[in-house]
């Protein structure tokens, strides 16, 4: 099968778009230790093209540049060989080149940038740097784009960047961040699909990667591995996350109900079926999903997080969207999924909710309440009304209480707010939590992001976060479905 789902997924490899670039500049005579800075007005993905020119004589030695490519204001002014952080800094876009000839170069390199800085390192005199363009290079295709129209303003900036976000991040495939990374992950997959389709549409890219999933297979375990690599050839991760393997089969059930796509959907329905078959297999003898039989759990990149609860609740989401997804359908698992729905949120009421003081306070999350227990265990339909959103306010007032750090975990917040009814308070929160990155100048949203924390990183250094991740662009399927075509009160009619 692993061939024949490859095979689906070249069927529908997208078309690479390519917009070149002029990057205004003062063309003069350069020496050694001179630098300047580019400003790309935007920001790309894509490609730098220069040309070499002299101003006296013909230069008889290599020009040596550094060539930084910024995200961000933050990484032009700090000084690349600082970073103390986990990940390889050879993700850091630096790149020293030397230029033998006079005439265009093209550097091979994909980078992802607002700001060039152009540093002169050795060359010989009154070398002459002109003619910069950048081509910018997606498979969004510009023309498909939908059209927004909202009298909130400030909504309609969310929206502009958020679409900046998500185009910078369509290539071959949804790629979780176009600096750093540059894989398919399910998370990011999941959402940048609920993005595409209110915005480009472009489903023939979400039943690419949903194929290149399916090709990986089952690990060991059971659980797929939660990203994929496809380029120059295909290859899976190394980490099985649990709510990653879930939200696949989520994934799947978004892609057929956007779509009514039954071709697509029962070819890969079988993976889908085996991922749930495991997560049976590995809930505890109290009927929580446990994750000591396959895998860990992402949730979000928040340290002090207790996720066995969080998890459980992305548990019951899935069997909640899969049952009623196959009752479209009319097929006969609908009926299984409903039953172990049914018990698993069963289990949640007994062991994760305590009824004494109305909280989620439990033993398998040591106590600890968080706002992704009260998120997971809204989605997932075990609180509800008024009592939910009492519970889920507590936890964002609480200051014990753990918080999301990602836009990743802040969409399932939102949704979570949706779906009690709070659209008004939804949209306040878009406006705080992704509002304040366009207020500080964002051209699109970040991997990870604390208002008033600028400093919070996963991996020890702000200098490796991407500041274009795919995970951070859901604003715009919220503000299109709920809040542009709501406005009179009525929803967007797609999924």
């Amino acid at each position: 099968m692993k061939e024949y789902y490859l095979k689906k997924a070249d069927e529908n490899l997208p078309k690479i778009e390519m917009e070149n670039i002029s990057v205004p500049n003062e063309a003069k005579a350069l020496n050694s230790g001179d630098s300047f800075v580019l400003d790309l007005g935007n920001h790309y993905v894509g490609y730098l093209s220069f040309v070499l020119g002299f101003a006296d004589y013909h230069p008889d030695a290599p020009t040596r540049l550094a060539i930084k490519f910024c995200e961000s204001r933050y990484e032009l002014e700090r000084d690349f060989s600082s970073y103390k952080g986990t990940l390889c800094s050879s993700w850091l876009q630096e790149q020293i080149v030397d230029v033998d000839t006079v005439g265009v170069y093209k550097m091979p390199r994909r980078y992802a940038a607002r700001y060039i800085k152009v540093t002169v390192l050795a060359s010989p005199k009154n070398v002459i740097l002109s003619d910069f363009t950048f081509s910018a290079v997606t498979s969004a295709k510009k023309e498909r784009l939908a059209p927004l129209e909202i009298s909130d303003p400030e909504l309609q900036s969310i929206d502009r960047v958020a679409v900046n976000t998500l185009k910078n991040c369509m290539h071959r495939v949804f790629e979780d961040g176009p600096k750093r990374d540059r894989r398919l992950w399910i998370g990011d997959l999941r959402l940048e699909a609920l993005a595409d389709y209110y915005t480009y549409d472009q489903v023939d890219l979400v039943r690419r990667c949903l194929y290149l999933f399916a090709a990986e297979g089952e690990c060991k375990d059971g659980f797929m591995r939660g990203f994929v690599y496809e380029n120059p050839e295909f290859f899976s991760g190394n980490w099985t996350l649990i709510d990653y393997a879930l939200l696949f089969v989520v994934s799947l059930c978004d892609y057929y109900l956007h779509t009514g796509d039954r071709e697509t959907f029962f070819d890969i329905y079988p993976i889908a079926k085996k991922q749930m078959e495991t997560a049976a297999e590995a809930t505890d003898q109290n009927g929580i999903i446990s994750t000591k039989k396959g895998g860990g759990a992402f949730i979000d990149w928040c340290e002090e997080l207790e996720k066995k609860t969080s998890l459980h609740g992305v548990y019951l989401y899935t069997l909640d969207t899969l049952y009623k997804t196959l009752q479209l359908l009319d097929h006969d698992d609908a009926s299984v999924y409903l039953s172990r729905y049914c018990e698993a949120r069963e289990a949640a009421l007994r062991h994760l909710y305590n009824k004494e003081n109305g909280n989620l306070e439990n033993a398998y999350d040591n106590y600890k309440t968080s706002v992704h227990s009260a998120v997971w265990m809204i989605l997932g339909g075990v609180l509800e009304g008024d009592e939910a959103f009492s519970i889920l306010k507590n936890a964002i007032d609480d200051e014990k209480s753990a918080k999301p750090v990602t836009p990743y975990m802040n969409h399932y917040l939102v949704e979570a707010m949706i779906k009690l009814g709070k659209k008004d308070i939804a949209a306040e929160h878009i406006k705080s939590f992704w509002g304040a990155m366009v207020r500080e100048g964002a051209d699109t949203f970040y991997e990870v992001f604390v208002p008033g924390k600028p400093d919070v990183s996963p991996y020890g250094d702000r200098l490796i976060n991407s500041m274009c991740h795919a995970w951070s662009c859901t604003p715009s399927y919220f503000i299109r479905k709920y809040f542009a075509c709501g406005e009179n009160g009525e929803e967007n009619g797609k999924i």
